[in-house]
């Protein structure tokens, strides 16, 4: 079979190879599957540069979340196990935690479902506990993990900000239902915060969701309202901010982390009721991935760097069948 390998870390399009490779064995509890559609994240970037939290032993194939196909012919969506990442024709995954792919969501949409959606209904209801009426602020709006928390705020009865980079991008905002965008090209930190104040009466957000840090949460703490509360999800910026707890106590806002993939280790009973929980929203139509593009499997490393560099919006899902085949 054909699959994306880094053998040295590097940036995404000069240290992905696309190889001729032996099919994946399932080990003890896993189960192999055919790459339906492979979604492209942040942290298959931070894969290829040896950067990630989970390093795999070299070489690897990156690719952290798809829907497959099992030999049985059930749709499914999975978490691949490492170093048989979903940048491949097959893969193999852990028996136990496959889920049911919604039938209202095609392959590239489905595989986009569940590690950003996840992590967005996790972060502004588990640790924010965003109310119905309250301001949500979410940065990097118009991306892939920003985009899935604009619709779940939306979803929960929030008012949603939406802070962008470049004009395109706050196009892409708006038609996902933000009722303001900002886009920082156009305004200084300061600004952003300014303009998040006049929204709201000076108020300031109720909850601020990023996956930015650098500038993106120095905005944040100039803007979050009395008994706010900041959700730390990553820092695509390339910068960890170092909070000023000072500042947190006088203010009386809260700074909280969320790592979805301690909820998969720790309780997998609540990732499978959240999933439960967004199938039904994707039935109502309350969310939907936002698929920007679909692209061949031979396309992958591109798409990698792409997402990288921050030039993208919504999500890039590789579809192997694009480069010859069938899929739904």
């Amino acid at each position: 079979m054909q699959a994306w390998r880094v053998h040295t870390p590097g940036e995404p399009i000069e240290a992905m190879r696309l190889e001729e490779v032996p099919e994946p064995v399932p080990g003890e509890g896993e189960v192999r599957l055919k790459v339906l559609a492979a979604n492209v994240n942040f942290p298959d970037a931070l894969l290829a540069r040896g950067q990630y939290q989970i390093r795999p032993p070299l070489p690897f194939t990156p690719g952290v979340e798809i829907c497959g196909e099992t030999e049985d012919g059930r749709r499914v969506i999975a978490n691949p196990s490492l170093p048989h990442g979903g940048f491949a024709e097959y893969v193999t995954a852990p028996a136990r935690a496959l889920l049911p792919a919604p039938d209202t969501l095609d392959d590239a949409e489905a595989a986009a479902l569940h590690i950003g959606y996840q992590t967005g209904w996790f972060g502004l209801h588990r640790r924010a506990r965003l109310q119905s009426g309250e301001t949500l602020l979410v940065h990097a709006a118009a991306g892939g993990v920003g985009s899935a928390a604009v619709q779940l705020g939306k979803a929960a009865g929030a008012t949603v900000i939406g802070v962008v980079g470049g004009k395109a991008k706050a196009r892409t905002a708006e038609e996902l239902g933000c009722d303001l965008v900002i886009d920082r090209t156009a305004d200084d930190t300061a600004q952003v915060a300014a303009r998040v104040k006049e929204f709201t009466g000076g108020r300031g957000a109720d909850v601020v969701y990023d996956p930015v840090g650098g500038e993106a949460y120095t905005a944040s703490a100039k803007c979050v309202a009395f008994e706010g509360r900041i959700v730390v999800v990553g820092f695509a910026s390339g910068t960890v901010p170092a909070p000023a707890l000072n500042h947190a106590l006088v203010k009386n806002y809260a700074v909280l982390g969320l790592h979805w993939g301690l909820y998969a280790a720790k309780d997998p009973a609540a990732v499978l009721a959240c999933h439960t929980l967004l199938t039904r929203l994707a039935a109502e139509g309350a969310v939907k991935p936002l698929v920007t593009e679909r692209i061949p499997l031979a396309g992958a490393a591109d798409a990698v760097q792409r997402l990288a560099d921050g030039t993208t919006a919504g999500r890039l899902v590789v579809v192997p069948a694009l480069d010859g085949g069938g899929s739904r």
